[in-house]
């Protein structure tokens, strides 16, 4: 069965460890908008595939059968105008143990593929990659992506900061607040170093930041400028913040680590409230009872472990 171009459908993969299996649910639920069985999903929201910590591979699906020999029989359509191509099997899929496919027969039906594709095969440096799995007993062949996983050279910054949120917890917080990121204004009031705003950035996401520490704007304003970014990062309370944006990111100042008082932590909430629409709030414990008084209602909810320490991101509106 060839799809249809309208009602395009997409085969993602992904992969979390035990600690993160929270903040990776709710990453997933955000951008596919509900709850993500494991491993292996069908989707017809395209995403991209190198937004996401955890997301490993996505086909773009082209055909669709019930069998391999319903697949072999449409491969034969497919044409790479003068491109070098290559097949990929996928082995994330939902098969039982028993039915697992091995090694040697998975490249039996690469090949498979590959003979039928009119073309010139590159196993090394194709042009173009295509990717076949299985699914809920069907078959899906389509067109192949892998994560570049470009956020690894962000995790190593010039300007550092012991409590600063890691590179994969910013991004997937990134990506709960903006799934979408069309037409959207983000800022990130308390930015410190500046980790969600190079995450955001590097998304091509429109978002700018400010912190009350002159020493920690310097701070971020380095980092975001070693990556290539450009943002504005402006020195002040966010008491003082006149705009108005879509959504922000509020990495919460801690007691543990800075003199702040319960009463300062309330009014950042308040003024959050006043700036935005939409926020994701980290801390370090659960904070409902201040979200609920800043006038925020939580809609989704995840923790980030990492070893004994925890933190809290709650999605409000």
């Amino acid at each position: 069965m060839s799809v249809n171009s309208n009602t395009r459908t997409y085969i993602y993969t992904y992969a979390c460890t035990g600690d993160e299996e929270s903040l990776c649910g709710m990453e997933l639920r955000c951008l596919f908008g509900r709850e993500i069985p494991a491993a292996i999903f069908e989707s017809g929201i395209r995403v991209d595939v190198s937004r996401s910590p955890f997301i490993k591979e996505r086909i773009d699906v082209m055909y669709a059968g019930d069998s391999l020999e319903e697949i072999y029989s449409q491969t034969e359509q497919v044409e790479v105008q003068g491109q070098s191509f290559k097949v990929i099997f996928v082995k994330t899929n939902d098969l039982s143990p028993a039915e697992k496919i091995e090694y040697d027969e998975r490249r039996v039906i690469e090949r498979e593929i590959g003979l039928r594709i009119e073309g010139e095969a590159d196993v090394n440096h194709p042009q173009l990659v295509y990717g076949i799995v299985t699914l809920g007993g069907r078959w899906y062949f389509g067109a192949y992506h892998k994560n570049k996983a470009t956020w690894f050279r962000q995790m190593k910054k010039p300007r550092s900061y012991s409590i600063a949120l890691s590179t994969r917890v910013a991004r997937a917080a990134v990506n709960m607040a903006i799934p979408h990121p069309a037409g959207v204004r983000a800022i990130d009031p308390c930015c410190g170093i500046g980790t969600v705003m190079v995450e955001a950035l590097s998304m091509g996401i429109d978002i700018v930041g400010r912190d009350i520490n002159p020493q920690i704007v310097a701070g971020a304003r380095t980092n975001i400028a070693h990556f290539g970014f450009s943002s504005t990062v402006t020195l002040g309370d966010i008491a003082d913040i006149e705009d108005h944006y879509d959504v922000a990111i509020v990495d919460m100042p801690y007691n543990l680590y800075s003199r702040i008082t319960p009463e300062e932590q309330l009014a950042i909430l308040v003024h959050t409230r006043r700036i935005a629409d939409r926020v994701v709030i980290v801390a370090i414990e659960a904070v409902d009872e201040m979200i609920a008084d800043a006038g925020f209602t939580i809609i989704d909810r995840c923790i980030a472990k990492k070893g004994a320490f925890s933190r809290h991101l709650m999605l409000c509106e």
